[in-house]
């Protein structure tokens, strides 16, 4: 009945595939496991084994109280799996992390990549363990008392190994992305296609424990239904959260500048808890490093960060030189515990030619000063893997598929980047294992100079964020920002953040000293510093 066929029952453990009309065997596309790649059968296995419910009494904090670590598991260590990142939990807990946001684990096909290609949904990557690899990662976070946050995918599938269309209308013509035609959402079959990504949602949360969801690129989502899918989606999360006594953390990624997305569905939005805050990034990248090429040529203005941090967006209704118009809708009196800010990100790093971190375009004083920024805005801070203690490793974008003509479309579409990106020499082949090899973290530099000190530096920082209220506050009344020559000065409260930008030293100040990124010298800021005052 409405399309769905019925097959015999299966016992856990047993493979199987389908043949569409006598065609060839398809792997399910609501499978749970994959264990032999996107093109092999499925396995059977009951989704009731794969969860175990958070410890007693825990409950992830308000995002007001978060500190967001975004993680890619096949860099993470040097084995890439699920439980080879459990070895590092502890160093995440020491740090002062409460979130751990993994990037995409959907089965994609190949071994490495980010992520963003998944065909099957619903199914762990084989390469990093499966089920019962997830299921053991979520399990030690949540021992340590840390949440866990699942990238997820719904705007396009990959382009090796996607079958669904071969089932049903589960993309349409009528709507193009940057990756081809559009998931259908509002088209004819819609209905089970917003139910399918819904229900595969679910299942990272109510199968695998999982306590939210980072949902990617909603502006690619085309939906001209009355009622958007992604309100839908919140819906149907709150909905099973308070089946379960637990409440669901769900971010957005949306480049529209518009507070709709995470204003709630009773007052016209679609009630996200939060969005990515690009313009925090691409504001500071643009002042500390005074790149202004590309989308960052909207940033260039003096003046761009301070608007950041009073307004929550840069873009908010005036004219973007990058996107050629009028652009973004203001963010008003929100709390500005909606959005989240980052000064790096897998997208922002990644997408770079050879995958160069912040301290290695700017320098080291110029990343603490960032970090500094980060820890004392009014914004939820998200670090990046290997941020916090200035990894010497790179973070450069990597794919891994069968089928070379779409090797060869990755590697030349890379380079048109590279190039149109006015970047010189020629990126990293990102079909190249060598290219992932490089990106994997390298643990034992903690212990040396300068590592040792960037790490000493974000923890000191995540701590006076966590035990002064008055650093987190996220009204938007609670901040005030100044703007010296050749420098900021961020008023929080009692606390004063004072960063010099200049190649002088200038006056500190009110009040002591309690945290300054190089030594004050007669009660001044050195050149390319910043200190935390508190009167």
């Amino acid at each position: 009945p409405g399309g769905w066929w019925r097959g015999p029952a299966l016992a856990p453990g047993e493979h199987y595939a389908i043949s569409l009309d006598g065609g060839p065997p398809r792997p399910d596309p609501r499978s749970r496991w994959q264990p032999d790649g996107v093109h092999r059968p499925s396995c059977w296995i009951d989704a009731a084994t794969l969860c175990s419910p958070p410890p007693l009494g825990f409950a992830p904090p308000a995002l007001r109280d978060a500190v967001i670590y975004e993680l890619h598991v096949g860099t993470f260590s040097p084995r890439g799996t699920f439980i080879a990142a459990v070895e590092h939990l502890d160093h995440l807990v020491q740090l002062g992390v409460t979130h751990v946001e993994l990037m995409p684990v959907a089965q994609w096909a190949g071994g490495h990549g980010w992520g963003y290609d998944g065909v099957d949904l619903f199914a762990p990557h084989n390469a990093y363990g499966g089920p019962s690899g997830l299921h053991y990662l979520i399990r030690e976070c949540h021992q340590r008392r840390l949440a866990v946050l699942i990238d997820v995918v719904h705007n396009h599938v990959g382009p090796e190994g996607a079958y669904l269309a071969e089932f049903a209308p589960y993309k349409t013509p009528h709507h193009r992305t940057p990756w081809g035609e559009a998931i259908n959402l509002d088209g004819a079959g819609s209905p089970e296609v917003r139910r399918f990504l819904i229900d595969s949602a679910l299942h990272w949360l109510c199968d695998y424990g999982a306590d939210g969801l980072r949902l990617d690129a909603l502006h690619a989502l085309r939906d001209d239904s009355d009622r958007h899918f992604v309100g839908e989606l919140v819906h149907e999360v709150r909905a099973a959260g308070a089946q379960l006594g637990r409440r669901f953390t769900l971010i957005g990624e949306y480049d529209e500048h518009d507070p709709r997305a995470v204003v709630p569905e009773d007052a016209g939005g679609w009630g996200l808890d939060a969005h990515w805050n690009d313009d925090f990034h691409h504001a500071m990248h643009a002042l500390l490093t005074g790149e202004h090429t590309g989308y960052y040529a909207d940033f260039a203005a003096p003046g761009t960060l301070a608007k950041v941090l009073r307004d929550g967006y840069a873009l908010d209704g005036g004219v973007s030189r990058f996107r050629g118009g009028p652009h973004g809708v203001p963010f008003g009196g929100l709390p500005r515990d909606r959005l989240v800010g980052y000064v790096q990100s897998h997208d922002q790093v990644g997408n770079r030619g050879a995958g160069e971190r912040l301290h290695q375009l700017a320098g080291l004083d110029r990343a603490k000063i960032a970090a500094a920024i980060l820890m004392t805005s009014p914004f939820v801070p998200m670090l990046f893997q290997g941020e916090e203690w200035a990894a010497s490793t790179p973070f450069c974008y990597f794919a891994d598929v069968e089928s070379d003509e779409l090797r060869r479309a990755i590697r030349d579409g890379r380079r048109a980047e590279h190039a149109a990106a006015g970047w010189t020499g020629d990126p990293p082949d990102p079909t190249d294992p060598r290219t992932r090899d490089t990106s994997v973290l390298h643990w034992p530099e903690l212990c040396e100079a300068p590592h040792r000190d960037m790490l000493a530096w974000y923890r000191a920082l995540i701590t006076a964020r966590r035990e002064c209220p008055e650093l987190r506050d996220p009204d938007p009344r609670s901040i005030e920002v100044r703007e010296p020559a050749g420098g900021l000065e961020i008023r929080r409260g009692a606390f004063t953040l004072r960063v010099n930008l200049s190649d002088r030293p200038v006056p500190g100040g009110d009040g002591h000293c309690v945290l300054a990124s190089r030594p004050l010298s007669g009660g001044a800021l050195p050149p390319v510093s910043c200190a935390l005052f508190q009167r």
